[in-house]
């Protein structure tokens, strides 16, 4: 029988408990007397492998996370995305950004030159498509490593990641993964009472991840003249499946890892699915929308809802409908909850240290205690889940997880080269649309 003790967490119970689920840190004034009192105190050099807003942000949490960090290279395609990274970096984190000129690399080449550069640790934060190359050239290197998520845009990279995540264990090397709510104190409070059968059976997992458009692609008209196809599709690299993996994986795989999560990410067995695209898009080939059905073995369904239309209602949550209760993930709406025979209401601090600072925290402390963190498995499955969503939806068929993950369709192009010519693939049309 359930008391009222039961059925919300007290701060006093939430500092307990978060305690044992965060692993290391629940701040990053705590990082640092941890990690000398196992020894481990030197130096380490980090660099930055794609420069954008997300790479921007992950350096910045990597340099707060430890005290005896320093940011000594960047690398990008565009040096105009580098330079203002490297000026936001300086602002907020002066004393930590030792980043000389000749460290800061421009080019398709650029990943390799901050992996020869001498650094400790990397973040790999470019678009999608090259997370596979990066990841693997990260690994051969002996670099630690931040990779935000999806992994991959394509069943080729997938492959290769998860032979890198294999070859990173063995190497003992870190590996933590953006998926930022796998690192939040609420959600793990959650997840492990879900986990630990508190709502029984999960037998429905429904999430959604409805909202506006997040890269709209400019027209034709505004490409300068003389551009590459190439530079084209870098610069407007979400538009095109190829680079981003579409909306469902770039984004929408958020809500995918959360129905891993719950099912313990024990794989789907088959995935079928409608999408298409509503709005109008000049020169790029991703869907608006998706809906996407997974099966999974013991007859248990997830649903995955998308959107990315403007003037439109949103919604980022998900619910888990299991035997004995109802877990309510909120995202960024709200705290979560349990409903039926053992409800619980999560009422600590919201969001008490930054779930994105959390991941590299933890990324850290692993590194000094020298108990490295993997989340390769998970981190490349969840992607998995996302692209066979996207097959679904795209070829119109039901696709099983032994196809997506052996599927011979290559999307990235293989010894890409600035100027080389680069058609955009056409837009997909379900039921005309192959599987390869």
């Amino acid at each position: 029988m359930s008391t009222n003790s039961d059925k919300t967490t007290s701060r006093r119970d939430f500092l307990k408990t978060s305690a044992i689920l965060g692993g290391a840190l629940m701040a990053p004034a705590i990082l640092p007397s941890r990690a000398e009192a196992a020894g481990r105190g030197e130096l380490l050099k980090l660099g930055l492998i794609g420069c954008g807003g997300r790479g921007t942000g992950a350096a910045g949490q990597a340099l707060s996370a430890d005290r005896n960090v320093v940011l000594t290279a960047m690398g990008d395609v565009f040096d105009n995305k580098l330079q203002a990274s490297l000026a936001e970096l300086k602002h907020n984190h002066a004393d930590k950004v030792k980043v000389d000129p000749d460290h800061c690399f421009i080019g398709l080449d650029a990943f390799q030159k901050v992996l020869d550069s001498g650094v400790d640790v990397v973040i790999l934060t470019t678009p999608p498509a090259f997370r596979p190359q990066h990841l693997k050239a990260a690994v051969a290197a002996g670099k630690h490593i931040f990779c935000e998520k999806p992994v991959a845009t394509d069943a080729p990279g997938i492959r290769s990641v998860i032979a890198s995540v294999e070859e990173a264990k063995q190497k003992n090397i870190a590996l933590v993964a953006g998926f930022c709510w796998r690192y939040s104190i609420p959600e793990r409070l959650l997840f492990k009472r879900i986990l630990d059968g508190q709502i029984g059976d999960v037998r429905v997992a429904y999430g959604t991840y409805y909202t506006g458009q997040v890269r709209p692609m400019p027209p034709a008209s505004e490409r300068p003249a003389g551009m590459s196809d190439v530079e084209w599709q870098l610069r407007n690299w979400y538009n095109f499946a190829w680079l981003s993996g579409d909306g469902l994986v770039e984004q929408a795989v958020h809500a995918v890892d959360w129905m891993c999560w719950a099912m313990k990410d024990v794989p789907p067995l088959r995935a079928i699915a409608v999408g298409g695209r509503q709005w109008p898009s000049e020169g790029g080939n991703i869907f608006d929308h998706f809906e996407v059905n997974y099966e999974y073995p013991d007859g248990a369904r997830g649903f995955v809802g998308a959107r990315q239309q403007p003037d439109c209602a949103n919604d980022n949550t998900a619910t888990f409908f299991g035997t004995k209760g109802t877990a309510r993930e909120m995202g960024f709406a709200g705290r979560p909850s349990i409903t039926g025979e053992s409800p619980w209401n999560y009422d600590g601090p919201p969001h008490p240290t930054n779930m994105y600072q959390i991941e590299h925290n933890e990324l850290f402390a692993s590194i000094r205690a020298g108990k490295p963190i993997n989340d390769g498995v998970r981190l490349a499955h969840s992607s998995l889940a996302a692209i066979m969503g996207r097959m679904a939806a795209y070829t119109g068929q039901a696709v099983t997880w032994d196809m997506a993950l052996n599927s011979q369709e290559a999307l990235v192009p293989a010894n890409l080269t600035w100027d080389q010519s680069l058609p955009v693939a056409p837009m997909a049309i379900p039921g005309k649309t192959a599987f390869v």
